[in-house]
């Protein structure tokens, strides 16, 4: 060992050797680095992505019929999901103050898990607490308080829908490794920023705000380490939205160039130097054409897939087989599809499953159903699932692709064919969801009624009978608060 008085020397000798050789591999691209860095200091107009983010919030008035009545389902439907998600520990133990016995007495109400996977969480959760404190002490506590209305909260779904919608159109975050809750993070901040009181220059300073936050990537949706934290980033990003928000209320300044700064900015750091493209301008397009969730807990690329496989799993039926005669499976999905939830190999969690088509598939070729609670350990140790996943093969068709990406279509279409060992074949092929807006006088009494299946897991017949009666079209008229209060737990 060297004496102690030799340390200094060793130690500057390694970090030169260190030094040189890291500067021998990097030479030419901080020669680069150098060559972009940018001493001008003046401040310049912010970006038009934000500006155009900002005059759609303030300025935009809603006028849709289609949107608003969507956007009422939108809200049901995602309240209900909260709730159904309380009987699953991996949802439940995460509710509730980040330190334990925390009470704020005007605070918001959280029914259920308020279903994170939506911009809801966030703009719920503002205009309830600004309700509450506003009938508790007007404007004396806090400035901005107003009353909010259940239709102040549907428009601004609508609003975050359509933000978020529209910079994922034609821009792929996932292909750059980046999580989509990034859009979760920039809408629910626009929206909120208003709830709260911002004026337009400081909403575009919140909106900067966000797309300058550290990003989530997209590793926990993605093989080999799917897990549950895709099941509560969007949560995260709506909370740090607020936040955000908030600290601009409070005179946090923004940052005009976040998107377009040469070198630092998010798309030289973060999107390969390429600017936003853009299909249309904000309206309520997205919110029209939302994509329900109705018949299968699914992901989203997959259910036309689950659709297929209980179609053929009643076929099987009707033929007098079942699964085990089937030697193969060949799927046929969208490019997206293909790239997100095709996987193969062990299956590990809840959340590894339910991003995995094979597995979404082969439930309902087994048993003919498929419900949360078959992405559970006890249901995946069956050994005849993996089974069956073995025979499967899953590519893209390029007509689904197309047809995914199409404004007037947005279909999610995916085939399912077996063959069966007689050498028989079956295939079935379908285009769009029932939750798809092409379908939607289908599937709204099928949505009310999962509405309905989810408050009756939770709540009294005489409870459920008031929330249902008070979520009709005139619910929109309501108190925010009052209507949050509807789903206290007696």
């Amino acid at each position: 060992m060297a004496p102690l008085r030799s340390l200094p020397r060793i130690y500057s000798s390694l970090y030169a050797v260190r030094s040189f050789a890291w500067s021998g591999r990097n030479f030419s691209s901080m020669c680069a680095l150098r060559s972009t860095i940018v001493t001008d200091n003046v401040r310049p107009k912010p970006d038009q992505v934000l500006v155009d983010i900002a005059d759609y919030i303030h300025d935009y008035k809603i006028d849709s019929d289609v949107a608003i009545e969507t956007a009422r389902l939108c809200f049901l439907d995602t309240l209900g999901c909260g709730l159904e998600a309380l009987k699953y520990d991996n949802c439940a133990r995460l509710v509730g103050p980040v330190i334990p016995g925390t009470s704020i007495p005007t605070g918001a109400k959280v029914p259920g898990t308020s279903h994170p996977s939506d911009n809801l969480g966030g703009i719920l959760a503002v205009a309830d607490w600004l309700s509450r404190t506003y009938k508790t002490s007007g404007t004396s506590e806090i400035p901005f308080a107003k009353q909010f209305k259940v239709i102040d909260v549907v428009e601004g779904m609508i609003k975050a829908h359509e933000i978020q919608g529209n910079l994922a159109i034609m821009n792929s975050f996932n292909a750059v490794g980046l999580d989509h809750v990034v859009l979760v993070k920039v809408a629910t901040t626009a929206v909120v920023s208003k709830m709260l009181g911002l004026t337009r220059d400081q909403t575009i300073d919140a909106i900067s705000q966000a797309w300058v936050d550290g990003q989530s990537l997209r590793t926990y949706r993605h093989a080999p380490n799917t897990g549950s934290r895709k099941s509560w980033a969007a949560g995260d990003a709506g909370s740090r939205a607020v936040n955000l928000a908030l600290m601009v209320q409070k005179g946090e300044s923004g940052l005009p160039s976040v998107l377009t700064a040469k070198t630092w900015g998010f798309y030289d750091v973060l999107f390969k130097g390429k600017p936003f493209e853009f299909q249309r301008p904000y309206g309520s397009y997205v919110m029209e054409n939302v994509l329900f969730k109705i018949s299968f807990p699914a992901e989203f690329h997959a259910q036309t897939a689950v659709e297929c496989a209980m179609t053929l799993h009643e076929r099987l039926s009707s033929l007098g087989k079942s699964a085990a005669n089937i030697t193969a499976i060949h799927i046929r999905t969208q490019e997206a599809g293909n790239r997100i939830i095709n996987k193969t190999g062990p299956l590990y969690n809840y959340a590894d499953r339910d991003h995995c088509i094979q597995y979404m598939i082969a439930i309902p070729l087994l048993y003919g159903r498929l419900t949360a609670d078959d992405y559970s350990d006890t249901v995946a140790a069956q050994p005849e699932i993996d089974q069956l996943r073995s025979k499967m093969t899953c590519d893209e068709d390029h007509t689904f692709t197309v047809d995914y990406h199409a404004p007037d279509k947005r279909f999610i279409g995916n085939a399912v064919k077996i063959t069966l060992d007689d050498g028989s074949v079956l295939e079935e092929e379908v285009h769009y969801p029932i939750g798809h807006r092409l379908r939607r006088q289908e599937g709204t009494p099928v949505l009310l009624a999962k509405f309905e299946r989810h408050l009756r897991g939770r709540f009294p017949d005489d409870q459920v009978s008031t929330i249902l009666k008070k979520s009709g079209a005139d619910v929109l008229n309501l108190d925010i608060d009052v209507y949050a209060d509807l789903y206290e737990q007696k």
